[in-house]
């Protein structure tokens, strides 16, 4: 890469996630400059100036930019090194592509296995290009998936995992008890259709809102709801095939919101297929979104997000397991939710271990892509407190 490209990061999406990943880039990226492009030019002014007065510098700046528009992407591209992507999934695929053309490494928040699988296809393309491309690094999948691999790094032979994981308010409102913490488009999407699981070392497609179960957190969170929901597994299933006997997650809520969310699923409330109404033709997916994502606004809210993974196998030829668990918080100081410091801070990591030459080149799964223990190491540097245990089961 040029040296004037160096240290210039971008992020495409002033919303939640785009700004917390900007900031984390321009405090801990030593960034000649951090870019936030938006379709909306006032919204990425306002992303821009709200990081620029939480670090008390001028590194970021705001910039209008169509990514629908390749040639317009391309060349705002070309001056940057590497690449947040922060807008909706199907928008990923031909940034990437737009990424090989200027040799900008890029990550992106997913949210698609199958559109995550045709950017897998670019592999090669990529290292041609001598850069990374690494989808899927947002909260679950991504700052999950990697610790995940830090669990099974924490074994000497590990065999399964299992992860529970989730974003709740700190103070449920009923009737939901749930708090909107990025945009409703991608919540619907996790609610509907099926999952990918590793069971008895073969990959199976699991229905969302099925294998209901109970955990117990540590206070606040307390006792929840555990099921499946769609897309948290991503790519991991396929890539620990066959050196790996079970590797699966689900999704974790309060009490009381299995039986309402699984009610909406059944009536085809997350269905996209459009149907006759009256006169008119809606989709069922479209009108549940309007009448829920106000039920669910609270913007002075505070949130938290926690997650427990276990990975079961061998320490010293005895039968053991390693334990993780992360409990994290609305930050007072800067005003970011928790949900946007795993999932923004999460991603700007990766990007940086990108930047650094320290993540493999090529269009590569994360959990492939990155060191986690480095990875762990840069989350707790960011006040994201991550504990782990290991214990014998004999």
């Amino acid at each position: 890469m040029s040296d004037s490209k160096e240290r210039v990061f971008a992020v495409l999406g002033a919303g939640r996630q785009g700004t917390a990943a900007a900031y984390d880039l321009a405090k801990f990226g030593n960034a000649r400059a951090v870019l936030i492009a938006d379709m909306n030019l006032e919204a990425a002014k306002k992303s821009a100036a709200r990081v620029n007065d939480l670090l008390t510098t001028d590194l970021t700046q705001a910039h209008v930019l169509d990514v629908t528009n390749q040639d317009e992407l391309v060349a705002f591209l070309a001056g940057v090194n590497t690449v947040i992507s922060a807008v909706p999934y199907y928008f990923n695929l031909e940034i990437a592509k737009a990424a090989i053309t200027t040799g900008t490494n890029m990550c992106d928040l997913g949210g698609n296995t199958n559109l995550v699988m045709e950017q897998l296809k670019l592999d090669s393309q990529a290292k041609a290009a001598n850069i990374s491309i690494i989808p899927d690094c947002g909260q679950v999948p991504g700052m999950g998936t990697t610790l995940c691999v830090f669990a099974m790094s924490l074994l000497d032979e590990p065999e399964e995992v299992y992860m529970w994981d989730g974003g709740l308010p700190q103070d449920p409102r009923p009737p939901f008890k749930y708090l909107l913490t990025f945009h409703i488009e991608g919540l619907i999407n996790e609610y509907y259709g099926t999952t990918e699981f590793l069971r008895d070392g073969k990959i199976i497609e699991v229905p969302c809102f099925t294998e209901f179960e109970e955990i117990v957190f540590p206070p606040p969170a307390g006792r929840l709801e555990a099921f499946t929901t769609a897309g948290g597994t991503s790519t991991a299933p396929s890539t620990f095939k066959g050196k790996l006997r079970a590797y699966q997650n689900k999704t974790v809520r309060h009490p009381g919101s299995f039986i309402q969310l699984k009610t909406m699923s059944d009536l085809g409330l997350f269905d996209q297929k459009e149907i006759e109404v009256g006169n008119t033709t809606v989709t069922p997916r479209a009108v549940f979104a309007r009448l829920f994502e106000p039920k669910i606004t609270f913007p002075q809210d505070k949130d938290m997000v926690v997650i427990r993974i276990i990975c079961k196998g061998k320490n010293n030829g005895r039968p053991a397991e390693a334990q993780i668990d992360v409990m994290d918080f609305y930050d007072e100081e800067t005003g970011f939710r928790s949900m946007e410091r795993t999932t923004g801070w999460s991603i700007a990591i990766v990007a940086l271990m990108m930047a650094d030459g320290r993540a493999r080149k090529g269009a590569v799964p994360l959990e492939l892509a990155i060191s986690s223990p480095e990875f762990v190491q840069e989350l707790r540097r960011r006040g994201i407190d991550v504990k782990e245990q290991v214990r014998y089961t004999d």
